[in-house]
């Protein structure tokens, strides 16, 4: 794999770390993980142990104190082993970026160890059983009373739901409002009238826990409250959108080159009419074709993760990158499924975990047709 302009010798130890982590903790696990619909729980504590939580988070905090490349190297190290059941991408470089670029120095201080040492899994509750992409229509809500909170509603869809010690909530603290009616609540999982329903039978990424959230008149302090004041979510979300995108844009690129060595090496292994597969001039072809898009997606996200660290990275251009990432990576493991033949359609094989997996990355994090509409917004008008 070509080596990205961003990597530099420190960071070279930090994908060893991740990798020899991810072949001995995660790898010999997946089907365990996929069976329970659920990662170990002590793996969260395992990765705190090793210093792989919140490396992007400042030392002040308990984190790594890197950037964002370290929490990419971990996103492709554990896409590298086939895995897409622990939501380690979602704890690190989302739910602890909220607290971190909102959160008052108590609130810091008092999650964000706890989330880099593992003894907290993190969440964010946006989507809701009626609003996906619309999340300036969310019905739950946060209604002060005196001192608290009381939160009421209904959240799904809900990553490290099941497992989740802390929730970032989305609310309405002002129902009368649209956009700036919404605020981010932090809502411990062990308050009264906070429950979990059902782990959500997912097409793909089988292991990972996918989960209803309830909230049932949960009080919790006014310090809950992400930020310096009410109706500030929406902006703060709009703000961290970038991020989650490149997530997904990088996790895809990590999946296109997972795909392509797995069948490299299938198609080199297995034989068909007394020859390797790889000596048909069509294999050879759609081997092309894969290595092709594989390369230029990695160019692009390679140069929003420099603009990303510098912090120039923009919202089109990361909107751009989420969708043709999240596209050209389901034609790619399609491809490859096709080259395994009836093999590619089996779940024992990581190409099938893979196509099936992906096809989510078309939806969460602002669905294609949203990146669309942002990008589109984004072109100027002729002169």
């Amino acid at each position: 794999m070509r080596r990205s302009p961003w990597m530099d010798s420190d960071l070279d130890d930090v994908r060893d770390l991740a990798r020899t982590f991810c072949e001995k903790e995660i790898k010999p696990n997946i089907e365990t993980y996929i069976a329970n619909k659920q990662v170990d729980r002590d793996l969260w504590n395992k990765a705190g142990e090793v210093g792989l939580l919140c490396l992007s988070v400042p030392e002040e905090y308990g984190g790594g104190g890197g950037t964002f490349a370290h929490e990419a190297i971990l996103i492709e190290e554990q896409a590298r082993v086939g895995d897409s059941s622990w939501g380690a991408s979602l704890h690190n470089g989302i739910v602890a970026h909220y607290i971190l670029n909102y959160g008052t120095e108590e609130q810091k201080h008092a999650w964000l160890p706890k989330l880099a040492s593992g003894e907290a899994v993190g969440a964010i509750a946006m989507t809701e059983p009626g609003t996906g992409s619309d999340l300036q229509n969310v019905k739950t809500k946060a209604i002060r009373e005196g001192d608290e909170y009381v939160v009421n509603g209904a959240k799904t869809f809900i990553t490290n739901g099941a497992q989740a010690d802390v929730v970032i909530v989305v609310a309405k603290t002002n129902p009368e409002e649209a956009a700036a009616g919404i605020s981010l609540i932090i809502v411990p999982t062990d308050t009264p009238g906070f429950s979990r329903g059902r782990v959500l039978d997912k097409v793909g990424m089988k292991g990972q826990d996918t989960s209803e959230l309830s909230f049932v008149d949960v009080r919790v302090p006014v310090t809950n409250l992400l930020g310096t004041e009410e109706g500030q979510g929406f902006i703060q979300l709009m703000e961290q959108l970038p991020q989650e995108r490149l997530i997904v844009a990088l996790a895809n690129v990590a999946a296109m080159e997972f795909c392509l060595e797995e069948t490299l090496r299938y198609v080199h292994d297995r034989h068909a009419f007394n020859r390797p597969i790889w000596g048909f001039q069509n294999t050879k072809f759609k081997m092309a074709e894969v290595a092709t898009e594989a390369r230029v997606a990695r160019s692009f996200v390679d140069e929003c993760i420099g603009l990303h660290i510098e912090g120039k990275l923009d919202i089109p251009t990361v909107a751009m990158a989420k969708l043709w990432c999240s596209e050209r990576a389901q034609k790619v493991a399609d491809k490859c499924l096709q080259l395994h033949g009836g093999y590619g359609y089996m779940n024992e094989y990581p190409i099938a975990r893979v196509w099936a997996d992906l096809r989510v990355s078309q939806i969460y994090a602002g669905t294609s047709e949203i990146m669309k509409e942002i990008i589109a917004r984004s072109l100027p008008a002729p002169s």
